[in-house]
């Protein structure tokens, strides 16, 4: 043992490895870590129930914890940190570390793991941790020393943070409790310029733009922080501007420029536009649905991430840095370019028909509801500045079809595309914006994978609002096989009473059977204190652009 090391709780002047490892993540600005008890990680708990400034949210299953976590980080860009014990914890957690991997969340992840004696042998619950969790960190180690314990934790912190990636320590439980004298690392401030580029270093750029007579912009999240210049760079380019679902709200989709969204349940009449463009600017976004473009158009992409450029898409120029800095210098290097008449027609008729049918769409009545109308009744009634969490499923596309936002954030599952993210992403994001609107919209099969966790929102009393669209199907896969031809098996759901259910656990809870109680409901239910659940009897309406 290190002989700055004491196993005895009464040593003077030190403190454990577990109370370090809080005052480090503190020092970070970590305020809350999402988990479940379990025995390997009683030191880590024993101190955070010593203090006050970092909150343990006790969740009911470590998938759920490591989503939320997920779902802070994006919504924050700050660190999620989720915990678990050994074994079938730190199983649990893959899945929502899943999401964090593939969406680039900066999430850190710490397992307990057997004693210090008993690694590598057939102990309860052992399992190499490094090995099962290799595909989705970025960094995992072994705590092998309490010596290490701050090195390696701000080696984590930092990675996670600098690079948008999951990494994760495992500890013996036994290290946890180990007391130790050490200096813990402040995070370094960082001075960033406005901009790592000059007019002249984007000539390449320019020289490409210039070209275009059938120009279009495609924004993701990434260009959240340009949005005024995206707007601009499009009007004097000539350019049609389609938004990627995570770049919804960033511009209102009455911008003249502004077509709709991407892919499925984006603008339908966009692709048959898009595929006739001849150069396309990429702002912050990775991904296009496959065949979208030609072969031969010209691709710029910007983004912050050198890893993203040319990630998926073929880009003849990327340029790293960020969009808010780089995009007014192309507005400012870019002449009122002549672009060609009848390209300008093709995309504002693109948009204007679009603009009319989603309106109609939304208008839609019925019982059981259209999807659109549900979509359009959430248009009308949330705040403007409300955090919606979307959840995976025949919901998500709907969403992307028919909501029309304004200066929302969504959060969603992008890449990893987890059902039953709607929820503890509801909670993470109240938890870290206490004074913003918070709305779940959820598919009844999503949200059946998350139940437990209407009693961790009831535990916390958070003002959250769950909006279920229940049409007693997993609908998006019963679309793909009646698209496809194939026999249904298995989308067919037994869903409780979701009020009765929802007021179990402590919530309010309200039940929608027409469209005449849209409007008035949600906005009872968005006034209402504390966790509120929304039953809609929704159509098991095929999507349109389904494919099989």
């Amino acid at each position: 043992m290190p002989q700055n090391v004491q196993t005895n709780a009464n040593s003077d002047g030190m403190k454990t490895v577990a109370e370090l490892m809080l005052e480090q993540l503190r020092s970070w600005g970590v305020r809350r870590m999402y988990g479940v008890i379990g025995d390997a990680i009683l030191g880590l708990t024993d101190a955070l129930a010593k203090q006050d400034e970092i909150q343990f949210i006790a969740v009911k299953h470590e998938s759920a914890a490591a989503m939320m976590a997920s779902a802070e980080a994006k919504l924050t860009g700050n660190l999620g940190v989720c915990v678990s014990t050994m074994g079938p914890g730190l199983a649990n957690l893959l899945n929502g570390l899943g999401d964090a991997y593939l969406d680039k969340a900066p999430v850190l992840a710490i397992s307990g793991q057997a004693p210090t004696n008993k690694i590598g042998t057939d102990y309860k619950q052992y399992v190499d941790q490094q090995e099962l969790i290799k595909p989705f960190a970025s960094y995992s180690t072994l705590l092998a020393s309490p010596d290490a314990a701050i090195e390696v934790l701000a080696k984590a912190m930092h990675m996670s943070l600098s690079s948008g990636v999951v990494t994760h320590l495992s500890v013996p439980k036994d290290i946890f409790d180990m007391k130790i004298e050490l200096q813990i690392r402040q995070k370094p401030v960082v001075l960033q310029g406005t901009t790592t580029f000059q007019e002249e270093d984007l000539r390449q750029a320019l020289a490409i733009m210039r070209t275009a007579r059938r120009p279009m912009i495609v924004a993701g999240v990434g260009a959240r922080s340009a949005a005024s210049s995206v707007e601009e760079l499009a009007e004097k380019w000539g350019a049609g501007l389609l938004l990627s679902l995570g770049a919804k709200g960033m511009l209102p989709e009455t911008s003249p420029h502004v077509l709709g969204g991407i892919g499925q349940g984006g603008n339908p009449y966009a692709p048959e536009v898009f595929e006739k463009a001849d150069v396309v600017l990429l702002v912050g976004d990775t991904w296009w649905p496959e065949g979208y473009v030609p072969k031969n158009t010209r691709v710029i992409q910007i983004d912050f991430m050198r890893q993203n450029i040319g990630k998926g898409i073929p880009v003849e120029l990327g340029i790293v840095g960020d969009s808010a800095s780089v995009v007014p210098l192309l507005v400012r290097g870019l002449e009122k370019e002549s672009t060609d008449s009848d390209w300008l027609a093709s995309w504002q008729e693109a948009r204007r028909r679009w603009l009319e049918e989603n309106e109609q769409e939304g208008t839609r009545s019925g019982s059981p509801l259209h999807p659109s109308r549900i979509a359009r009744a959430i248009e009308r009634t949330v705040q403007p500045d409300a955090v919606l969490t979307i959840d995976t499923g025949d919901v998500t596309v709907w969403m992307n079809r028919n909501f029309r936002p304004r200066q929302q954030e969504m959060l969603f599952s992008g890449d990893w595309r987890t059902m039953g993210f709607g929820l503890p992403a509801a909670i993470a994001a109240k938890l870290s914006a206490p004074d913003k609107q918070v709305v779940a919209v959820v598919g009844d099969g999503g949200l059946e994978m998350v139940l437990a966790d209407l009693l961790t929102a009831k535990r916390y009393e958070l003002d959250i609002t769950v909006i279920v669209f229940n049409n007693g199907m997993l609908q998006m896969e019963r679309d793909k096989m009646i698209v496809g031809d194939y026999r249904q098996l298995g989308v067919e759901l037994t869903n409780p009473d979701f009020v009765r259910l929802a007021e179990a656990c402590g919530w309010t809870g309200y039940r929608i059977e027409s469209d005449e109680q849209l409007e008035e409901t949600l906005q009872r239910a968005f006034s209402s204190d504390g966790p509120v659940l929304v039953d809609v009897n929704t159509a098991p309406i095929v999507h349109p652009e389904t494919k099989g």
